[in-house]
């Protein structure tokens, strides 16, 4: 995944820059407005972190450009110090898909980035599910974690399907079960025994730990090294 930062402070610039390569995203930055045109119109990117407040074009103009010149859906996150709603209106008038306002935290636009790439992708031909490092490719049935391939049963696609669909929301336990077993559904620890073989391959590997019992509701799919 590809993201282009745009944002004139640079020290925000460079610690957005440094926590989403942190993350396996691929990051272009720029520290003006017509850097960043420049780049919109000369790479592809599957989303863009915008500035309002910017030198020589806003981010206002520039995400209407994007939307009615150049006539890409690209996903917009607009940052801003301004909280009022008028302006966040202004925003989402301009195109943009999400609003964040300064200060924030790294782990809130992570969240925001995760839910804005999977509801996106959902209303385009992208077949790909991401939650942090790992990837889940629909077309393909492939995953991968960190680059490397992660092979599962049927039963564990399925888990991890729904799991990183509604991440980082909880998914009930017996939403789980219905997905594997409909109405006949098997003793109470069976669903732990196929958590525990999805949790041993895509977890246990890894220093990051991305699968979250949630006791008495159910199980979640988030970044927890925030």
């Amino acid at each position: 995944m590809k993201i282009l930062v745009v944002e004139d402070n640079k020290d925000i610039l460079a610690n957005l820059h440094d926590f989403l390569t942190l993350k396996g995203y691929v990051v272009d930055c720029a520290d003006n407005g017509l850097t960043a045109l420049h780049l919109i119109s000369s790479q592809s990117y599957d989303l863009i972190i915008l500035d309002i407040m910017l030198p020589g074009v806003d981010g206002l103009t520039i995400c209407d450009s994007l939307r009615n010149n150049a006539h890409l859906d690209t996903p917009v996150i607009m940052l801003t110090a301004k909280d009022e709603i008028e302006d966040k209106l202004k925003g989402f008038e301009s195109g943009a898909d999400d609003y964040l306002v300064k200060p924030f935290d790294l782990s809130e636009l992570l969240v925001r980035i995760e839910a804005v790439l999977r509801r996106t992708s959902k209303n385009s031909q992208q077949k790909i599910l991401k939650v942090a490092d790992l990837e889940f490719n629909l077309d393909t049935m492939s995953v991968t974690r960190a680059g490397k391939q992660v092979t599962l049963k049927p039963a564990s696609l399925k888990l991890l399907k729904k799991l990183m669909q509604e991440s980082p929301g909880v998914v009930k336990r017996e939403t789980l079960e219905q997905l594997l077993w409909g109405d006949d559904l098997p003793d109470k620890d069976n669903l732990k025994a196929h958590i525990y073989l999805l949790r041993n391959k895509i977890d246990k590997p890894f220093e990051n730990k991305l699968l979250k019992t949630v006791h008495g509701i159910g199980y979640q799919l988030l970044d927890q090294s925030q």
